[in-house]
Formats: C-alpha cells, sequence, structure tokens
C-alpha cells in the first residue's frame, strides 16, 4: 500500500521546474480555498434563518469533532511527508509533522458533508465537496501530502458528519441557545439599528 502511496504521489507531484501558472495556482488552492469555509458559515449564521443557523452550529461542530479525530490519528501514527523522506519536490513551507490524514481537506469535507445531509444545503455541500478535489490535487502537487492522506480525510470527515447528525439532536439545541445569546450582546447595537438580525 506505501509503494502505491508513493507511486501516485510521484505521478501528480510538481517536477523540479513546474509552470509559474500551475505553482501559483497550486498556493491559491491549497492555502485559500479553505477560506470559504468559515465564510460561508459566517453568512450562513449572520443572514439565515434559525434553523439555518441551526445547521451551521452542526457544521461547526462537525468541523470541530473532524479535525479532533484527524489530529488523534496523526499522534497515534506517525506518518512523513513526502519533504521529511526526501520524496519528490517540495514547494510549501509546512512543519514535519505527520501527514496523514489532511488536516485541511478534513475540515473542508467535514463541513461539506455536513451540509449534504441537510436537503436544504445539498448544493451548497456538493459546490465544497468538489473544491476539495482542487485543494487535495494542490496539496499532493506542492509536496505536503501523499494521495492516501486524502482518502484518510474523506474517511473521517464521513464519520464526522455522520456522528453529528446522530448526535444534534442532544447538542444544538442548548449550543444555538448559548451562541445565539453572545451573538445578542456583541451585535446588540446593530440589531437595534436594524442591520443584523437578531
Amino acid at each position: 500500500m506505501e509503494e502505491l502511496n508513493q507511486s501516485l504521489f510521484l505521478l501528480i507531484n510538481a517536477g523540479a521546474h513546474p509552470s509559474a501558472f500551475l505553482l501559483n495556482g497550486a498556493m491559491l488552492c491549497a492555502e485559500w480555498l479553505i477560506f470559504l469555509i468559515p465564510a460561508g458559515l459566517l453568512l450562513g449564521w449572520f443572514r439565515g434563518s434559525e434553523q439555518t443557523r441551526k445547521l451551521m452550529l452542526e457544521a461547526v461542530v462537525c468541523g470541530i469533532v473532524g479535525l479532533s479525530i484527524s489530529m488523534l490519528l496523526g499522534v497515534l501514527w506517525q506518518h512523513p511527508r513526502p519533504f521529511m523522506i526526501g520524496l519528490g519536490t517540495n514547494f510549501l513551507a509546512h512543519s514535519a509533522d505527520s501527514s496523514f490524514p489532511s488536516d485541511h481537506l478534513t475540515l473542508q469535507w467535514s463541513v461539506a458533508f455536513s451540509f449534504l445531509l441537510h436537503p436544504q444545503l445539498r448544493k451548497l455541500g456538493v459546490i465544497l465537496s468538489l473544491l476539495g478535489l482542487p485543494m487535495a490535487w494542490a496539496r499532493i502537487y506542492l509536496g505536503v501530502h501523499f494521495p492516501l492522506d486524502m482518502a484518510g480525510a474523506a474517511a473521517v470527515a464521513a464519520l464526522s458528519a455522520g456522528l453529528c447528525s446522530g448526535c444534534a439532536k442532544w447538542f444544538i439545541g442548548p449550543l444555538f441557545k448559548s451562541v445565539s445569546f453572545i451573538h445578542g450582546r456583541l451585535f446588540a447595537p446593530l440589531i437595534r439599528r436594524g442591520w443584523m438580525l437578531k
């Protein structure tokens, strides 16, 4: 399996002299696509109905659970990144920690898969899921991840989405009340002026 993982990596990884277009595109996908997740969650919270806000909170919890599982796996199984074993080329500065699974993709797909489980957010879930593919390619292309790191991220994200969806009826109510209270206090002046939903 490790031999296949390394072979697939070398097929996708950039050569020693990649085109500037591909390199810049990969940098954009590897480092900036992830910011669509907090932007989308905040937009859904600030502009959405109560039901939408609850689904945003469920997705946030799903992302946190996914990242927690990912970090635990990284501690339990220290799998080196390609540049740590001198494999391929590396164009993205990264700490020399465990590669499996990809934290970036775990977060992206945990939130995306959470959205997929709810009909009113399914289209957005599909979009975010598909945007995970260029992110996965970019992080392999730039030399910081192996292909199986991405497969691991998908598995962790699916597990996280399933767990959070199944347990949402127990935690969403109290969590929504607490976050709504904080929201009301923080944005009270804007809410009074009608500039923001309560």
